[in-house]
């Protein structure tokens, strides 16, 4: 398992069009792929669970990923984090 924070840096935080790019970019991966913000954990393939939690800006969120793909499922994260905004 292999495992990265982020602080989100968008002033609307993890609103629906990043949380789209973010979930459409993951489903290729076969690795179980999560995102847990204040002790709450959800499927990061899930835009209704990404949404349930409410990211706001400045907060600090962890995506975790465990499988065979994991590495390159978390530097996909990291890669739209960067574009859509997200985080730096």
């Amino acid at each position: 398992m292999v495992e990265k924070q982020f602080t989100i840096t968008d002033e609307a935080g993890i609103h629906a069009r990043p949380a789209s790019a973010l979930v459409g970019s993951l489903s290729k991966f076969k690795s179980d792929i999560t995102l847990e913000h204040k002790g709450k954990k959800v499927n990061l393939k899930s835009i209704l669970g990404v949404m349930s939690l409410g990211v706001a800006s400045g907060s600090t969120v962890t995506v975790a990923a465990n499988g065979e793909d994991e590495e390159e499922a978390l530097a996909q994260v990291s890669q739209v984090m960067a574009s859509e905004g997200l985080s730096n």
